[in-house]
């Protein structure tokens, strides 16, 4: 049996992130995904999830794929590509058809989603996802798999994820002139979901919330339904300008200020801590209280909190969270973040990591900044499983060799 590599890339506002994996099936309800290389880049050419210069962002997508390809000892010709950003929109959409024969075949299931996605579109919006939601045979509502069911018509609630098409062109462009295809474009938070939650988790109630380095992403699951989709336009790197407006020091130093000595929650620094910081002269050290620090990153903490708190609440999600809410992101390793997160959640709180279906050198990925990239890659790890279309397999994976050496080249 030939070897399906299936690879993911996350273009990230600040790094670019690649895993490599090879797809694990066999006697597996669920694919599994054994990692065999991780890749990093800083990121050039993005701003706030949107591709802003393509030769930039080409150039760091090449890094970040060398890098997992040498770690993995191979190369991939195509990959599974990450988006997101505020442009991102979903709704749901019903479809009704009329049962062909006795009982529902798999072609009345897909006539039933033609209906359900024939929607007008925009001529700047694209689709990215037309995800069933349940069934129904007549009078009989939450069927999961409605083939083989007796009736005479059939429906289907389907939530249809939309983007930019500008933002989809252009990150697939800078993809392309790396010198790879795109499988197909995965939305971001469904990935990191598919990376963190669990199917029991779904199916009680859980929230998702990805703090990135521009944006937060929150995904809301309920019944083992995906309920809602929301991008807000603040994250990291909001913290970081905090700190270099309160701290008066430049952008760099500020992240590297946040990095080392950064705490979200107030109560668990000394407040006697001091930690250097550059002067106002090159040269100049000064000292700043830790507990200042903290305190400007558990203000501005609280209030991103706070807003995903009022989304999920204004789409009645607040109160079905009975597995609570799970931190991902760069952000969510910041020490302090669940005890803030519990301040502001009626729900439990913990962080999430990628580990569930990983074998491997799963341990690079297990970090919450890992979450989307690894959920992008077992998110085309499902779909090769599948439909078997869309992994690299050993003799188109000697052609993107050959490829590789070229582009090397020239």
């Amino acid at each position: 049996m030939r070897s399906r590599l299936v690879a993911g890339l996350d273009v990230g506002t600040t790094r670019t992130s690649a895993v490599i994996g090879e797809l694990e099936a066999e006697g597996r309800r669920r694919p599994a995904l054994r990692i065999l290389g991780v890749g990093q880049s800083r990121t050039e050419g993005v701003r706030r999830e949107v591709v802003t210069h393509i030769e930039q962002t080409t150039d760091s997508i090449r890094q970040a794929m060398k890098e997992a390809e040498l770690m993995a000892g191979t190369s991939v010709d195509r990959v599974w590509a990450g988006i997101s950003g505020v442009h991102v929109k979903a709704r749901s959409s019903m479809g009704v058809v009329a049962i062909s024969g006795d009982e529902v075949s798999r072609s009345d299931v897909d006539r039933v989603h033609e209906v359900a996605r024939a929607v007008a579109l925009p001529a700047d919006r694209e689709f990215l996802h037309a995800i069933p939601q349940e069934y129904m045979v007549d009078s009989q509502r939450g069927l999961k798999d409605p083939v083989g069911m007796t009736g005479t018509r059939l429906e289907t609630e389907v939530y249809l994820v939309t983007a930019a098409a500008s933002a989809s062109t252009n990150l697939k462009k800078a993809v392309a002139r790396a010198g790879y295809r795109v499988q197909s474009l995965v939305l971001s938070p469904l990935a990191t979901a598919r990376a963190v939650l669990t199917e029991d988790e779904k199916e009680v109630g859980v929230a998702m919330v990805e703090v990135g380095a521009s944006t937060t992403q929150v995904a809301a699951f309920y019944e083992g339904k995906i309920r809602h989709i929301a991008v807000l336009p603040v994250g990291g790197n909001t913290i970081t300008n905090d700190l270099v407006k309160g701290l008066s020091i430049p952008f760099a130093e500020a992240q590297r200020a946040k990095e080392e000595h950064a705490v979200a929650f107030a109560q668990l620094v000394d407040p006697q801590e001091t930690v250097p910081l550059p002067g106002p002269a090159p040269g100049q050290t000064r000292h700043v209280a830790r507990e200042l620090i903290a305190h400007i990153v558990e203000q501005r903490l609280d209030e991103i909190f706070g807003l995903v708190q009022h989304e999920l609440a204004a789409v009645g999600m607040s109160d079905r969270l009975s597995a609570g809410v799970v931190l991902t992101g760069g952000t969510a390793s910041l020490p302090g973040t669940l005890e803030m997160a519990g301040q502001v959640f009626t729900a439990p709180v913990r962080i999430g990591v990628p580990w569930e279906g990983l074998s491997g050198l799963a341990e690079a990925v297990q970090r919450p900044r890992f979450a989307t990239v690894t959920g992008i890659a077992l998110h085309g790890t499902d779909r090769v499983h599948e439909t078997g279309q869309g992994a690299t397999t050993l003799s188109s994976n000697l052609i993107s060799r050959v490829g590789a050496w070229i582009r090397e080249f020239f």
